[in-house]
């Protein structure tokens, strides 16, 4: 997957049916603030929370957020190889 925004993301998952309310967003985007990350890496942390979660759950995406926020995690590889050492395995096969 190409870096995409995190707009385009939200946007994606709404097109494809997936209804997240504005209370949800404005945490997102809290938590992206909180945590200063970039796009890309609150886009994994969605992707993860939506894939374990079946639903959007703002304290576990904070807890992912923060795992993939340390400083050594410079690359979206980077980040699902400690995501995979933690049990949450992203690649689809």
């Amino acid at each position: 997957m190409k870096k995409q925004s995190l707009a385009y993301f939200l946007d994606d998952l709404w097109a494809k049916g997936f209804k997240l309310t504005d209370e949800d967003v404005q945490f997102i985007y809290f938590g992206k603030n909180y945590a200063n990350a970039p796009d890309w890496k609150v886009v994994v942390a969605l992707q993860v929370t939506l894939r374990f979660q079946h639903a959007f759950d703002g304290s576990f995406y904070l807890s992912v957020l923060d795992l993939i926020g340390e400083d050594g995690v410079q690359t979206k590889k980077q980040a699902e190889d400690l995501l995979a050492k933690k049990g949450f395995q992203l690649q689809y096969h």
